[in-house]
């Protein structure tokens, strides 16, 4: 009995040292196990951190871009877009023969110099970049060579399928997807917002963009110009169709570009623009209701204040009511009319239209006003005429519409609106006042210094504007920024039209002028042949109201 309870105790203890045998080499497998996933796991990490570099900003700003939402135009047309493209980067430890491995590289890709690509692979780390956004051209004659140490990283690259249509409202971005310039740069933390995959639908119309850039680019070539600016522009609204500087770029290779291209004079550019601020002026003394459309100036002979002169460029040589002091441009009766209703007035009636502070637009590429420190009368008075204050294309844009929209200041946007929405209005002059601007402004096209403008049809109504530039010795008398603002359909105000013209030369077939009415006024009646169809306004007959208004203006008072 003791021997057969001595036998099973015996053989209890065996099995429970077998099991704990078992226990011991489960756990040390287990273990062992462990050791190489944690092994595997830090080897993976610690490469993962020198090649994901090119997906983090964690070593040297590689990262693939995000998916950065599309731009599209109000139509829905895509403007920026992103496509996923190869950039070639190197382990240098793993570069056996760094001199002749740079050698064959340069062979294939010949923009690169052999110094800089054997600089990369004797550089040291685990990951350098060699060239980034590689064509599969080149991705494929980089493998074909078969060097050790060299791989590709899948990035996405923002392409620009318009070219450098809409370039300085649409701007550029770095290597990295960072926006750097236009609604890139102003929408750049929207865009770059994964959260955020709904594109960002513009007020630009591509085809309308393309027209006012084309006829802009042909008065550029034609009068020999430095360049322009010109804006389309939805009064109702303040949707801005199109915005156009030239000369412009391509935002695909915006490393290219230099300063001047990438310069956007429709609205970081600030001139003295001339004439067409008679339109503030004649807005306001009719506003003031102390000077009715039945008064009048003196223009007879040129005022002299001081050492400066104030005179006409097409002189009546007579007295001008009002309509003719704005049909004939007169300079003289414009800046009579300032005088009297003061320099307090001007000032009000110019902030009121924003021409204080820069522009109101999407954009962070805005100028800053220009004017007098001391505002004296005689400032009062070239003011009147547009010489001495100096503010965008964009601005004079905004100010012009809100003359004869019914007299509402609309703020410009590059972003579509829905309809209805609430267009932040405010009344700057009265709807009667509106009508008269609207009456006097097709008076300019049909009988005045705008007749070039003139579109049979389409009821068109504007202002010329010719500023000589202010140079180091004064005012340059060949240097010139002629200026076109067009309205249409004048009876019933949907778009507005400005073209900018930077020193234009005249030529032999404008008699060697290169006034406005010679070079801006042409180039919006063919902008406007163009867009008209386009925006649904059809050509109607002449025969309206506005027109019969506008013959009795110019009769009534002679």
């Amino acid at each position: 009995m003791n021997r057969s309870r001595i036998n099973l105790n015996s053989l209890a203890r065996e099995k429970m040292e077998m099991a704990r045998n078992r226990l011991t080499v489960a756990v040390f497998l287990f273990a062992g196990i462990f050791i190489l996933m944690a092994a595997r796991i830090i080897d993976l990490g610690f490469f993962e951190s020198v090649s994901g570099s090119i997906r983090t900003h964690a070593s040297w700003n590689g990262e693939i871009l995000p998916n950065r939402a599309d731009i599209v135009d109000r139509n829905g047309v895509v403007l920026a877009t992103n496509l996923e493209t190869s950039s070639l980067y190197a382990d240098p430890r793993l570069i056996i023969e760094p001199e002749a491995s740079a050698v064959r590289l340069v062979s294939v890709l010949p923009d690169l110099s052999k110094a800089y690509v054997e600089g990369k692979f004797r550089s040291g780390g685990r990951c350098v970049w060699i060239k980034r956004k590689l064509t599969p051209k080149e991705v494929w004659r980089v493998n074909a060579l078969g060097i050790p140490g060299l791989s590709f990283q899948m990035e996405e690259e923002r392409v620009y399928p318009q070219g450098s249509i809409a370039a300085h409202v649409l701007g550029y971005v770095d290597v990295d997807g960072n926006g750097l310039g236009g609604v890139e740069h102003f929408f750049d933390a929207r865009l770059a917002n994964p959260l955020q995959s709904e594109p960002l639908r513009l007020s630009i119309d591509i085809r309308v963009q393309h027209a006012l850039e084309d006829e802009l680019a042909r008065a550029v070539n034609s009068f020999s110009a430095i360049g322009a600016a010109g804006v389309v522009m939805d009064v109702r609204t303040g949707e801005i169709l199109a915005l156009a500087s030239l000369p412009d770029f391509d935002p695909n290779q915006a490393n290219r570009a230099v300063d001047e291209q990438k310069f956007n004079r429709a609205t970081a550019g600030v001139y003295e623009l001339g004439s067409v601020f008679k339109t503030f002026t004649i807005a306001m003394a009719l506003e003031s209701g102390k000077i009715p459309l039945a008064d009048g100036y003196d223009a007879t002979d040129p005022i002299r204040v001081s050492r400066f002169l104030i005179r006409d460029d097409h002189p009546q040589k007579r007295f001008l009511t009002v309509p003719e002091i704005y049909v004939y441009s007169s300079n003289i009766g414009a800046a009579k009319m300032a005088l009297d209703l003061g320099t307090d007035v001007q000032r009000k009636f110019l902030g009121k239209l924003g021409f204080f502070r820069p522009a109101n637009i999407e954009l962070t590429e805005v100028g800053f006003p220009i004017w007098p420190e001391r505002w004296r009368d005689i400032n009062t008075m070239t003011i009147a005429y547009g010489h001495g204050i100096a503010i965008s294309p964009l601005q004079l844009a905004v100010g012009i519409s809100a003359m004869i929209n019914g007299g509402y200041l609309i703020p410009a946007t590059l972003i579509a609106k829905h309809e209805g929405e609430d267009e932040s209005a405010r009344r700057i002059i009265s709807t009667v006042t509106s009508d008269k601007i609207r009456q006097l402004m097709r008076a300019v096209v049909t009988i005045g210094s705008g007749a070039n403008a003139d579109l049979p049809g389409y009821r068109i109504g504007g202002k010329t504007g010719t500023a000589e530039k202010a140079g180091s010795g004064g005012y340059q008398k060949k240097l010139l920024v002629s200026s076109f603002v067009g309205v249409f359909p004048m009876n019933d105000p949907r778009y507005l039209v400005l073209a900018v013209i930077d020193e234009p030369k005249g030529t032999e077939a404008t008699w060697n002028f290169a006034t406005a009415g010679w070079v801006a006024a042409p180039a919006v009646r063919n902008i406007i042949a163009r867009i008209a169809p386009l925006l649904g306004v059809s050509p109607q007959q002449e025969d309206d109201t506005l027109a019969v208004q506008v013959a009795h203006l110019m009769t009534e008072f002679e």
